[in-house]
């Protein structure tokens, strides 16, 4: 599911949200399947959360109508990028680009959706859940992928490797994106 879509918001929640169907027959939590999940910015626990304490690492969502469809504007830089004239700012945040799990899954969005404006910074932004198992955690081998701030003076150089481990570093060189709405649909 990609965020920042309407059917990015399930109504129920669930750590198996689908079944698996092939040849005319459908399984459900018969494999290994994983569903992924923006998190909230509860600490990070150190095992599998279970049970309902998995409502406090769930972000939650709504749908609503608008006059246009919002659209992200990023400035890969530490600036907020303004919206165009006659568009209003509905939030501004981090340019989230997308993540991988175990082995090939993972997913991410067009860096126009809303869903790749995210209004808080945390390096591993979303939890994997298990649904045989009804559990989810932060697992050490998924990743998540943000657009990077580039130094104007930097720009046509190439960037030195770097590993960035504290927080205020990593979000001071994470892009900044706005995500804009036009107020006037009057052609």
């Amino acid at each position: 599911m990609f965020p920042g879509q309407a059917g990015s918001c399930m109504r129920v929640f669930s750590t198996m949200p689908f079944s698996s169907c092939n040849m005319g027959t459908c399984s459900y939590a018969s494999r290994n399947d994983k569903s992924y999940w923006l998190s909230t910015m509860a600490a990070v626990p150190s095992i599998p959360v279970v049970g309902p304490s998995i409502e406090d690492h769930i972000s939650r969502c709504v749908v609503c109508e608008a006059p246009s469809s919002p659209v992200a504007l990023h400035s890969q830089s530490a600036n907020q990028p303004q919206c165009p004239p006659s568009w209003r700012s509905l939030w501004t945040g981090y340019s989230f680009l997308m993540h991988t799990g175990a082995g090939d899954e993972g997913g991410g969005q067009s860096l126009t959706s809303s869903g790749s404006c995210l209004t808080d910074f945390r390096a591993q932004p979303f939890v994997e859940c298990q649904g045989p198992r009804g559990t989810c955690h932060y697992f050490a081998n998924i990743y998540s992928f943000w657009l990077k701030s580039v130094p104007a003076s930097a720009a046509a150089s190439s960037s030195s490797a770097s590993t960035m481990t504290d927080s205020s570093e990593q979000r001071e060189n994470i892009g900044r994106c706005n995500v804009c709405m036009m107020m006037d649909m009057r052609v």
